[in-house]
């Protein structure tokens, strides 16, 4: 069955270690948008942080974000974006979070994400400043925002030392807060609606465009990709993704450094093998 739509991970699987993406990956990705084969992006990251990659890649497929919590339409004739599906944490989530770090954790660091803004509660804090140096994120302050006027939430970032990090995650699953959370990397929490993850998402987005499970491929590195790489027609691991990630997968393909998301497409005849 010829495949009508890709989906892919970013970091560590679009995206090489220097975060740049190679000219033949997007070559290959440029091709399957011509051919009309849609190419949805899925992240954790905010819209801010996926639609410039859309610019690079020149496509403007809709885009998942926050893992699922945020779906955005593909960019309409006014360049706008509308939202297809949104599922923000529940707000007393949200706030026994802030009061189970405040009492328990107040060295780790806790912010917020809602549509496309960034909201922390000290900008002096290191690791404030080291995602901000990191992901060029523009912030604001808990101070700036009316309590009471809460936006939505959809995803929550924590960071701290690894050791308190796992504690964390561990008293979360204890208390059974309506919320999925995982390590992005050791240092890092993220945390989203309980109902919220990849393959609710690739459902979505499959529905939304009128395409079967099985005309699909998904690309993926991380453990939180192991959904999504199981609920598409083929699911293909980076070489660099974890031995657990790519045993999940149906198959595998080059590492995100050696141009692994081309050399499947070529494989599988999606797009030709001479870009």
């Amino acid at each position: 069955m010829a495949i009508q739509l890709i989906f892919s991970d970013i970091d560590g699987t679009l995206l090489q270690s220097d975060h740049q993406i190679s000219r033949r990956t997007a070559g290959s990705v440029h091709a399957c948008s011509q051919r009309g084969i849609p190419f949805i992006l899925v992240s954790a990251r905010m819209p801010g942080g996926i639609l410039p990659l859309q610019k690079v890649l020149n496509i403007s497929d809709p885009v998942v974000c926050y893992g699922g919590a945020l779906i955005l339409s593909g960019e309409e004739a006014n360049g706008s974006r509308r939202i297809l599906f949104q599922r923000p944490l529940r707000r007393d989530a949200v706030e026994s979070l802030r009061h189970l770090l405040q009492s328990i954790f107040p060295d780790i660091c806790l912010t917020l994400y809602s549509f496309n803004r960034w909201i922390v509660s000290d900008p002096s804090d290191s690791w404030v400043i080291q995602e901000q140096q990191i992901a060029g994120t523009p912030f604001e302050t808990y101070s700036s925002i009316l309590e009471n006027k809460l936006p939505p939430i959809h995803k929550i970032l924590c960071m701290g030392e690894p050791e308190q990090i796992t504690r964390l995650q561990e008293l979360l699953a204890e208390k059974q807060l309506l919320a999925n959370s995982y390590k992005s990397k050791p240092t890092y929490l993220e945390i989203t609606d309980i109902s919220v993850n990849k393959s609710s998402a690739v459902a979505f987005i499959c529905h939304y465009l009128g395409v079967a499970r099985e005309q699909t491929i998904a690309f993926g590195d991380n453990y939180n990709d192991i959904d999504m790489l199981q609920a598409v027609g083929t699911g293909i691991a980076m070489a660099n993704a974890p031995i657990q990630v790519q045993k999940a997968a149906d198959q595998t393909t080059m590492s995100n450094d050696q141009d692994g998301i081309s050399h499947a497409l070529e494989t599988l005849g999606i797009c030709p093998s001479s870009l």
